[in-house]
């Protein structure tokens, strides 16, 4: 599968989605574009799937009829991401042509404040 790592998607994602091809739009120069330009843009270069973590994307965009999958990080930090490696690329090997799937990251427990 060929897949599109919008500019917010954290890059060490892609060692964990084996057998795949990744590209990253800032490396590509697609950084700045909105979400409609760059869907389209990625379509049209035959992209599979777009992972990104604007949550905001399907309500600012009409995803019907489109080809490209697109999943959503609701975190994109690091730190968090990381312990959900599996499950993203569960939801990248299962995603089909046009669907749309929000990957849940919960924020880690805060620790209690102790005062000074």
């Amino acid at each position: 599968m060929k897949i599109l790592f919008d500019n917010g998607t954290p890059w060490p994602i892609a060692g964990s989605l084996t057998g795949h091809e990744v590209s990253y739009s800032r490396r590509i120069g697609w950084h700045e574009m909105g979400n409609g330009e760059l869907i389209e843009k990625a379509e049209e270069a035959g992209y599979d799937l777009l992972l990104s973590t604007d949550k905001n994307i399907r309500y600012q965009q009409n995803l019907a009829h489109r080809r490209i999958a697109i999943i959503v990080l609701t975190d994109q930090q690091w730190p968090n991401v990381r312990l959900h490696l599996e499950k993203i690329a569960r939801a990248v090997d299962a995603a089909t042509p046009g669907s749309y799937v929000e990957v849940e990251i919960p924020l880690p427990p805060r620790k209690p404040f102790r005062g000074l």
